[in-house]
């Protein structure tokens, strides 16, 4: 599965998908997270908030951390 998280690299960024990466090694689903960085790239994505996450080129989050059960309804 591919995900994309978009952030300036901050904290909330890094533990975004630092919580994709351990809820997906602990239901076993496979994921390939792409980090998109640069402000005019987010913007063009129609992102205000991050970090934001995209799904299938669907925004599925944007502000915060996401939570738990957030993250494991994107892995279903």
């Amino acid at each position: 599965m591919e995900i994309t998280v978009l952030g300036k690299g901050c904290s909330r960024c890094e533990s975004t998908i630092h919580r994709i990466e351990r809820e997906a090694a602990e239901i076993g689903v496979p994921v390939s997270i792409i980090k998109i960085t640069d402000e005019v790239e987010i913007i063009q994505h129609g992102v205000m908030t991050t970090p934001a996450v995209i799904i299938n080129g669907k925004i599925v989050h944007s502000g915060g951390i996401p939570s738990i059960d957030m993250v494991h309804s994107w892995l279903k």
